[in-house]
């Protein structure tokens, strides 16, 4: 099933977004792109010869949760939703206000939750959904306590659901990119990030850990 997939990319303005999409592309599949830059997003789907397009805003969770069977109906079905959406932040606990706090936990855990919810009554049988949490759960760092805690609490919330959806045979990916040289951590909703090693090369990581799973239809694990 590798070509011909059927595939909504949200935060596909990001860099790993765009890259995704971009890539899902190259390999044949049919693209959905969802993203918040409403300018970008139009240039990517131009890029992509004209492939539906929808901006939303995390903020607004129900959008969220809609953006699924928007791309079902724009594509003549859904085989799979790859989730990139997600801010940095930093700072310690108690340096980081209540509001970047709640943001934090918003656009990386509650937003891609939302769309989760909403993907899976529509995706078919043997669907697949990839999140992207990163490697910041495994090793979260001083100074990114509510960065970590909002990627890790979805990192949670996925495995649950992975298990949830094993009956039905829909694979739950949580894809824990590395550090890449995207300049995602210099764009902080919060604070300053700490001394980072060099990034990854980002079209090697998301095409090994992010494109290649979804356009084979990833077994549930």
């Amino acid at each position: 099933m590798a070509d011909g997939r059927r595939v909504l990319v949200v935060g596909a303005t990001g860099a790993v977004g765009g890259l995704a999409a971009r890539l899902l592309a190259d390999r044949g599949a049919a693209v959905a792109l969802a993203g918040r830059d409403r300018v970008r997003l139009e240039e990517r789907s131009r890029g992509l010869d004209g492939c539906p397009a929808l901006p939303f805003e995390a903020y607004d969770l129900e959008r969220c949760a809609a953006l699924a069977p928007w791309a079902a109906r724009a594509l003549g079905g859904l085989d799979a939703v790859v989730v990139t959406v997600g801010v940095a932040g930093f700072g310690s606990a108690e340096e980081v206000t209540n509001a970047a706090a709640e943001h934090l936990m918003t656009v990386n855990a509650l937003a891609p939750m939302a769309v989760v919810r909403g993907a899976l009554p529509v995706l078919g049988a043997a669907g697949s959904v990839a999140v992207v949490t990163g490697a910041i759960v495994d090793r979260p760092m001083r100074g990114t306590a509510d960065y970590a805690a909002a990627k890790t609490a979805l990192a949670a919330w996925l495995g649950v659901v992975r298990r949830e959806q094993r009956g039905r045979g829909t694979s739950v990916l949580d894809v824990r990119l590395p550090h890449l040289d995207t300049g995602f951590a210099d764009r902080a909703v919060v604070g300053s990030a700490p001394s980072l090693p060099p990034g990854g090369d980002a079209a090697t990581e998301v095409d090994r850990l992010l494109v290649t799973p979804v356009m084979s239809g990833a077994a549930p694990t």
